[in-house]
């Protein structure tokens, strides 16, 4: 993951894995529909500690590593 659009971009297939709307997986995260969306078009200025929440409520993790 480099940028906040490859986050969108997994959020997006994890919530269409898992066969959810926008709405019905918003709702299950705790996080309103419009940031869903934002999160999911890859909008940088989202606030961390909610597509945090997201990510964990999806099953995912961030991992930080340096680079080489």
């Amino acid at each position: 993951m480099e940028t906040s659009s490859d986050i969108g971009k997994l959020v997006c297939s994890k919530r269409k894995e898992l066969g959810l709307t926008q709405k019905e997986a918003a709702g299950l995260c705790g996080v309103g529909v419009r940031f869903w969306s934002e999160l999911e078009r890859g909008k940088s200025s989202l606030h961390l500690g909610k597509v945090l929440l997201v990510l964990t409520r999806l099953g995912l993790e961030i991992q930080v590593e340096g680079r080489v």
